[in-house]
């Protein structure tokens, strides 16, 4: 048998929806139907069709389907969610003004879902001039009402005003500690702390590092960042690997 010289689009297509095992790699023949599939999580999906009837593909799809990548259960199957939950969260963090974004939109998300905070993300880098510090800091009047008055981000003038007010300390905390990153990996000594949950159940609100991390924040000048803020920025940066032990992305953060 001698490969077909060209591939439609549509089987390409077709191929692609297949081969969307993220991160796995595997070699799979379906009679004279062969995939070599190395995953590096950007479907490089290399194939060869044989001059065969293609419609063999078809009935060999249902079971291929049907091995679904275990993830953490809260990200459902919500894409947005999901490839947060894959790309994202639990990742170990050490950019500055990435940690510093996080944080200012784990402020936000008080009281409301990080589904919620997570589709209005872009609309809050638009608004916030790309989560510069030195920019935010310098807020008047004008751009505080501009900002409360933008039905694309959360509009609470509270939480605007803690979002100026914590540039101004993270300004801070570059001058005294020289990075952001320093000081905020501290409070698990700049290691990650790698849980072993099972359930969602069994996952806590809060930890004495996250204790430690809200006093010392507070203390700096810095605002919404109660303990449970700070446990939810510490899962989102990767300082601790809270994905349940049977989800694909527990060992590879």
């Amino acid at each position: 048998m001698k490969p077909l010289k060209s591939i439609d689009k549509f089987t390409l297509w077709w191929f692609n929806n297949l081969c969307k095992f993220n991160d796995l790699a595997f070699y799979i023949i379906v009679n004279n139907f062969e995939i070599n599939y190395g995953g590096t999580g950007f479907f490089d999906c290399k194939a060869r069709i044989y001059n065969t009837d293609l419609s063999i593909m078809g009935k060999k799809t249902a079971s291929l389907r049907s091995q679904k990548m275990i993830r953490c259960p809260w990200c459902g199957d919500d894409p947005l969610y999901v490839k947060y939950h894959d790309e994202e969260w639990g990742v170990p963090l050490h950019d500055d003004d990435k940690l510093f974004e996080f944080l200012i939109l784990e402020g936000f998300q008080a009281g409301l879902s990080w589904r919620t905070v997570l589709y209005k993300r872009e609309n809050f880098r638009k608004a916030f001039d790309g989560f510069s510090a030195e920019k935010i800091a310098r807020y008047n009047k004008r751009k505080i009402d501009s900002l409360l008055n933008n039905a694309g981000i959360i509009r609470n003038k509270l939480k605007v005003a803690a979002t100026i007010g914590n540039a101004k300390a993270y300004l801070k905390i570059l001058d005294k500690h020289g990075s952001f990153e320093k000081y905020i990996w501290q409070f698990t000594d700049g290691r990650v702390i790698k849980n072993k949950w099972k359930t969602l159940k069994q996952l806590p609100a809060k930890t004495k590092e996250s204790d430690a991390m809200s006093k010392k924040l507070i203390e700096d000048g810095f605002k919404f960042v109660g303990s449970t803020i700070c446990y939810a920025h510490m899962q989102a940066t990767g300082m601790v690997n809270d994905h349940l032990v049977g989800c694909h992305r527990y060992s590879r953060v």
